[in-house]
């Protein structure tokens, strides 16, 4: 019997946004349209034959699924599947497979995929950006209901002070004032930056060399911070001061992490009409720091930017809730993504002005 080959429709298929693979009964590529030539980088002509381990390799499971899909004559869908790219990329496609039988043909398997890292990143962005609203607006009224009574609280202490004559009495009054104090201090903690930033131009690797000579010093001998950096990412518009702290707050999380040993690198690139919750930037300079440590416990990874939410036994969990903030008042956002053997955390902060602003 002939290969099926997808000549009726042709353009249509030339012309969708979705790839499109189309398998023989030996599981060999017999046709791709120009969207999944795209989407693997590799040309028809290329791999017109192959095994379709050439498009998808080491994924077992999919070998498997796509065999049993041959034999059964029944369809399937996989949503927010994670393959692997021929050149090792890693995607998540939504991905149905066909079976498509023709008179006088062999049976073919249809594959349809569309890629949907970009809208699952969008969503999640925009998750962390209403997170971090919420919380914001969560704090602000529990600081409103905490400061009144804890004013009170320290007026009286002060005043039955003074009507104290015994000093040792007053031992005990001072220890109300103090931890009222604390409390106070807790508090405006916890709201974050009370201030706007100071904008000014920045040179952002400036930065970055700045805190890993910092963190170095402190640092275990055994432990290295590596630098990669993309030199063609011009000056941001930015508080200096406020991006130390937050590049400063997240390379010791990383120290502490990967403990005596390890590599924190620190990796700058540019990314080219790049959205960041709902508003497209020309240009957004992606600012990584990378660990080889243990990964975050999976009962944390989602709150970590919470405030008390620490994964270090003796830590506030304030750091990263207020560094989200400072990004946030650039017009930015923190990401984090973390397994077993690698931590990345991604402060994506814009560089030019968003599309449809007046210059």
């Amino acid at each position: 019997m002939k290969a099926y080959s997808p000549t009726i429709g042709l353009p249509i298929l030339e012309n969708l946004h979705t790839a499109v693979v189309v398998l023989d009964p030996e599981l060999e590529v017999t046709y791709l349209n120009p969207a999944a030539e795209t989407l693997f980088a590799l040309s028809l002509q290329r791999v017109k034959g192959a095994p379709v381990s050439d498009l998808l390799p080491a994924q077992d499971q999919i070998y498997c699924d796509l065999k049993k899909a041959l034999e059964s004559g029944h369809p399937y869908s996989d949503r927010e599947k994670e393959v692997t790219l021929p050149g090792g990329q890693q995607v998540t496609v939504d991905c149905t497979v066909t079976p498509i039988t023709d008179p006088g043909h062999a049976t073919a398997l249809l594959i349809e995929m569309v890629r949907i890292d970009r809208q699952i990143r969008i969503t999640r962005e925009e998750q962390l950006l209403q997170q971090q609203s919420a919380t914001r607006a969560l704090l602000r009224g529990l600081a409103h209901e905490v400061k009144n009574p804890l004013g009170g609280l320290r007026g009286a202490a002060q005043l039955l002070e003074n009507e104290l004559g015994d000093e040792e009495l007053k031992e005990y009054t001072q220890i109300i004032i103090g931890e009222a104090d604390r409390l106070q201090n807790l508090v405006d903690r916890m709201l974050g930056p009370n201030s706007l930033p100071r904008i000014s131009q920045v040179n952002i690797h400036e930065v970055l060399e700045h805190v890993r000579q910092l963190v170095g010093v402190e640092a275990p001998q055994d432990v290295r911070l590596t630098p990669d950096y993309d030199p063609s990412i011009p000056p941001i518009s930015g508080d200096r001061d406020q991006l130390i702290q937050v590049i400063l707050n997240i390379v010791r999380n990383a120290v502490h992490a990967v403990g005596e040993r390890g590599t924190i690198r620190l990796r700058s690139r540019v990314q080219r009409q790049y959205t960041i919750g709902q508003t497209r930037y020309k240009l957004v300079a992606s600012i990584e720091v990378i660990d080889d440590g243990p990964g975050i416990p999976d009962d944390i990874k989602e709150k970590i930017f919470f405030p008390m939410v620490s994964g270090k036994p003796e830590g506030t969990g304030l750091g990263l809730s207020i560094a989200q903030s400072l990004i946030n008042q650039h017009g930015g956002l923190i990401e984090c993504e973390s397994r077993p053997g690698e931590t990345k955390f991604t402060i994506l902060l814009p560089v030019e002005r968003a599309e449809g602003d007046d210059a």
